[in-house]
Formats: C-alpha cells, structure tokens, sequence
C-alpha cells in the first residue's frame, strides 16, 4: 500500500542538484510527488511511496547526488491538507 511522506532534508542541498537528483531517484522508483527548496535552505519533498521501496528511497536521500551533504532527514505521515499528485513527480520552482 502506498504512504504519504512528507520528507525535509538539511545540510547542504540547495544549489548541488539535490532537487533533479530526487526527481530522478522518484521517477526511477514509480512514487508520485514533488521536491522543492524551502526558504531556510533545507529541500522538502511530498512523495506518495510504495511501502516495500520506501526504505530504498530513504537511504538514497540520506546520501543525495555528490556535491550534497546531508546532515539531517525527517520524514513522517504527510498531513491530511498536503495534496500529492496521484502519479508523475515533479520539481517546483
């Protein structure tokens, strides 16, 4: 069954490709959803995962593309006011 995540993640990952590389990661692994960066330079996704690959896509996050440097990744139950997107995963601007 597939679970709703909302998914910050600090460190360095604003202007290293995080955002193109999650996009990529998702796309990759069939989840719907969205990455953007937030104000305060940490990158927050929406992704509507399929249980069996969810630890996959975490573990791929805590590592990001080359030039990232995660510090921190707090992912949790999506709240019920976040719409995620039912198919396609995309990179908002």
């Amino acid at each position: 069954m597939d679970e709703i995540l909302r998914i910050v993640v600090k460190g360095r990952v604003q202007g290293v490709g995080y955002r193109f590389f999650t996009e990529a990661l998702a796309r990759r692994l069939g989840f719907a959803g969205w990455v953007r960066n937030l104000p305060a330079g940490d990158v927050e996704i929406l992704a509507r995962v399929e249980g069996r690959r969810e630890a996959e896509f975490l573990a791929e996050l805590r590592r990001g593309p080359p030039m990232a440097r995660v510090t921190g990744l707090k992912a949790e139950p999506a709240s019920r006011h976040m719409t995620c997107p039912a198919s396609g995963f995309t990179t908002r601007f």
